[in-house]
């Protein structure tokens, strides 16, 4: 199936996290497509370099164009200033994937308060305040698509990967999918959210393969795999309040 299959005309997509890993391969996708594309991240920088690299990869450069808007979305003004840069540029704002995120691994009774507020505001506010900027506009629209980053460990543990400060921001991001699925299905808005089993990013170092046995696929996961969830959702319009599993059978393994 073709990138265009279900994306009749373009959209406008707003992307956090993008420098590299799965955020960039996202915006790659939904750029070949002919969607439109605004990337965020903290680093002004790599946000330039992110965007040279989808711009150099474009091979329609008439479509499927990019914008950057640096800031923290733990910050409120963030999230607005994305969705008024999009609506400048592109007129909407029709999917946000809500990409950014970080993930460390660190024992229960050595996690600090550091910690804590560190995965909250970068996971969980974050995804919460970027959410609410957008979804003000998708209101307005009468329609939107809401794809939120966890992680099947919310689930189903790993008993050598102690993270448990990183797991309760992510599990409050599927807690927030199936809460905003019911408030905002009136508005014709779906919220959904990926569970990636162990992608093989930046993130997860060199050592990465070394997980590929908890899978009953026998691999880790490579970005594509989660892009092709995320342009699914995007289209899916008969799907809200679920949480796609995007694990090479981890979840199954393990039940």
């Amino acid at each position: 199936m073709s990138h265009n299959t279900l994306a009749n005309t373009p959209k406008t997509v707003v992307i956090t996290g993008a420098y590299g890993g799965m955020g960039i391969d996202m915006a790659k996708a939904f750029i070949a497509r002919g969607d439109n594309v605004v990337i965020n991240g903290r680093n002004e920088a790599k946000l330039q370099q992110a965007k040279q690299k989808l711009d150099d990869g474009n091979t329609n450069p008439s479509v499927g164009q990019v914008i950057t808007v640096a800031g923290d979305i733990s910050d409120a003004n963030t999230g607005k200033k994305i969705v008024e840069m999009a609506l400048e540029h592109f007129g909407s704002v029709d999917v946000l994937v809500n990409n950014a995120g970080q993930f460390y691994p660190k024992a229960f009774i050595d996690s600090t308060t550091e910690d804590l507020e560190h995965f909250f505001n970068v996971n969980l506010k974050g995804t919460y305040l970027t959410t609410q900027a957008a979804v003000r506009q998708m209101i307005k629209q009468g329609s939107g698509s809401v794809i939120n980053i966890g992680t099947v460990l919310v689930d189903s543990g790993y008993s050598v990967f102690k993270a448990s400060a990183a797991l309760t921001s992510k599990g409050g991001i599927h807690a927030l999918t199936i809460a905003l699925a019911s408030e905002l299905a009136e508005h014709q808005i779906r919220v959904n959210t990926i569970a990636p089993g162990v992608i093989r990013t930046p993130l997860q170092g060199d050592a990465v393969d070394s997980h590929a046995g908890i899978h009953l696929l026998n691999r880790v996961g490579e970005v594509e795999d989660t892009t092709r969830a995320t342009l699914y959702l995007a289209d899916a319009n008969f799907q809200t309040g679920t949480v796609v599993n995007v694990d090479g059978g981890y979840v199954a393994g393990r039940s």
